[in-house]
């Protein structure tokens, strides 16, 4: 939150040798790069305009976690931008960060506050009809693990947990009720590698990401058999563990990454997955909802 005020000096500190070297991160490993700006910031200066919108179909609340609102902003606007242009009302309200952060270091006990202050302010928003849509999967998906089994209102965690969806679960959903449609998107063909996010693969399923990139008549998407990036949170940018970080993606994700043409998009939901792969293997690789969105008409 500090460092947004003045991104590129901060990104800049924090991308220097002597520095990371110094708060020990692995010099060999790049820093992910604060955005200009906040993906928040930019919703309230386009609020009017969004909802200017046509909306034939329903409403969501989208989870604005801390990966997208700092880092990732442009995925969090493009999935405004699909789902407003496709007919979804995009809702917002202010809320704690995921807890992730918290809970993959074992701090627990930070987690559960930051856990039931966000069930305190979904509660009376959440339904089946209104659902919980969240773009970094790693943070959405607590909701849908940890926040009913460390919440102190477990009835509601429990029932924000059921209306809790990742945005390719949401998309898939929206596809099969007809409420979106292949005639909306390219027929330019594209061939995809999916790799799936270790949380998702748990927790949710990779078929929904199949399913989403196969909206477009002529994309031809195909799931990678990989295992974890090797990433795992702060885990692969820790001096001590960059070496068996960069293992565990040579085992079988970057190989199979280098092996693909570079008219080969590859598409990574999670935010530490794309940034292992552009470590990894010098590629860039977006978020299906990006892709997506690019396949707009």
């Amino acid at each position: 939150k500090l460092g947004r005020m003045v991104p590129f000096a901060t990104n800049l500190i924090l991308n220097n040798y002597i520095n990371k070297k110094a708060i020990g991160i692995a010099t060999q490993r790049s820093i992910p790069k604060l955005y200009k700006t906040t993906l928040k910031s930019w919703i309230n200066k386009n609020k009017k305009r969004l909802y200017s919108h046509p909306f034939k179909n329903g409403e969501l609340y989208l989870f604005c976690d801390e990966f997208t609102n700092f880092y990732d902003v442009t995925i969090g606007i493009d999935t405004i931008e699909l789902l407003t242009k496709l007919g979804d009302k995009v809702l917002f309200i202010d809320h704690e960060e995921s807890g992730r952060s918290f809970i993959s270091k074992g701090f627990l006990g930070e987690a559960k506050v930051v856990i039931d202050k966000n069930i305190e302010i979904f509660k009376d928003l959440i339904t089946k009809e209104i659902p919980l849509v969240g773009i970094e999967p790693s943070a959405i998906l607590g909701f849908r693990d940890e926040y009913p089994r460390l919440a102190t209102d477990k009835t509601n965690a429990e029932l924000i947990s059921k209306n809790s969806f990742t945005i390719e679960e949401f998309i898939k959903k929206e596809y099969e009720l007809g409420n979106i449609s292949s005639a909306s998107f390219t027929t330019i063909e594209k061939e995809i590698k999916i790799h799936v996010h270790c949380h998702q693969k748990s927790l949710s399923t990779s078929e929904a990401t199949f399913a989403l990139l196969n909206i477009p008549k002529n994309y031809k998407p195909t799931i990678l058999n990989t295992g974890c990036c090797g990433m795992a949170g702060s885990f692969g940018y820790e001096k001590e563990h960059y070496a068996i970080s960069m293992q565990v993606g040579e085992d079988t994700l970057f190989p199979k990454v280098r092996n693909t043409t570079e008219t080969v998009e590859i598409a990574a939901a999670g935010t530490s997955c794309r940034h292992q792969i552009k470590d990894g293997t010098q590629r860039k690789s977006k978020h299906p909802v990006s892709l997506l969105r690019e396949a707009l008409k």
